[in-house]
């Protein structure tokens, strides 16, 4: 029998870095702070991007077959903040953030260390998430920096 209490700790010391998935369909952009993320492989480089099912950019990510990751550097959880809330209850979540839309037409967070786009090349819809398979197909260092990882915020997220 599963103890559940014993799963949601130990799922929990997984470590996370913290991302701002930028995604688009059409002209409409948005974006989502992403934390189950990790390169798949080497050649050719692949990202796994794990998506809720509910979300406004799952959908978007299934209709344009692209999304770009904005990688966060520590110190920045107040932008993370920012885009852990739905658009539809908070409007643009872009309007305050300078941003840039990359090869793929997703938007890419200028202040941050840096991003990686993909083009999807596979899934998996399984639970309450989809793990889209993404090509890396374009990356740009904007500066030199640690990471921001979810166990320095305080928050949790998974168990």
């Amino acid at each position: 029998m599963l103890d559940e209490q014993a799963k949601k700790t130990m799922l929990r010391k997984i470590p996370h870095g913290l991302y701002i998935c930028g995604v688009k369909n059409g002209e409409e952009v948005n974006g989502f702070t992403a934390s189950w993320v990790m390169q798949g492989s080497f050649a050719p480089p692949l990202v796994v991007n794990c998506v809720n099912t509910s979300s406004i950019s799952h959908s978007m990510i299934e209709s344009s077959g692209v999304f770009a990751l904005s990688i966060l550097e520590a110190g920045q959880k107040d932008l993370a903040q920012q885009f852990f809330k739905p658009q539809r209850r908070v409007g643009n979540k872009f309007e305050s953030v300078e941003f840039y839309l990359g090869e793929t037409g997703c938007p890419i967070i200028t202040d941050t260390l840096g991003y990686v786009e993909c083009q999807v090349v596979g899934s998996v819809a399984k639970g309450d998430h989809t793990v889209f398979v993404g090509e890396v197909i374009a990356a740009g260092i904007h500066r030199e920096g640690e990471p921001l990882l979810l166990e320095t915020t305080g928050w949790n997220y998974g168990g």
